[in-house]
């Protein structure tokens, strides 16, 4: 299972890839395509920082930051520690998510953004991000609701 999450995690990065290119070649000649008009835009954004562009302008930081979570990450999978395919899935998002970004920092020195939530006034975001959002929700659902659990209940079948 986890040589096909991290397969499936390459995949993410190249459809991350792909989209942030198109972005490059097409929104960035237009600025914006409204998709929903004043609720959900395609928007061209070179995000120097981090979510909610956070630390701007600190590249190298979060280059290795990143660097450490995703390679700490893959070391996790590639342990074997975890037995759940929920934490397997959730951290090969996260990898996904989290790589994806690094090649726009560290190819381009900032991170393409394009997708415009403007019902909410929300922070434009990537694909990437949303493997990491998602990613991160679900290993904190695991490790809340499930994490442990099968341990509990083979100590309370022995007793």
């Amino acid at each position: 299972m986890v040589i096909i999450a991290l397969i499936t995690a390459l995949v993410l990065i190249g459809v991350d890839q792909a989209i942030k290119q198109w972005a490059l070649d097409t929104l960035a000649q237009v600025d914006t395509i409204p998709l929903i008009q004043d609720v959900l835009h395609l928007t061209y954004v070179e995000n120097y920082g981090a979510a909610f562009s956070i630390l701007q302008n600190k590249k190298w930081f979060l280059i290795g930051v990143t660097s450490l979570i995703a390679i700490g990450a893959i070391v996790l999978l590639l342990s074997k520690k975890l037995k759940s395919n929920l934490a397997i899935w959730s951290v090969a998002l996260i990898i996904a998510g989290g790589v994806g970004n690094l090649i726009d920092r560290i190819g381009r020195g900032f991170v393409v953004d394009y997708v415009d939530f403007r019902l909410i006034n929300f922070a434009v975001f990537n694909f990437a991000d949303c493997c990491v959002v998602v990613g991160t929700i679900l290993l904190a659902i695991y490790i809340l609701y499930f994490e442990g659990k099968d341990k509990h209940l083979a100590k309370e079948k022995n007793i």
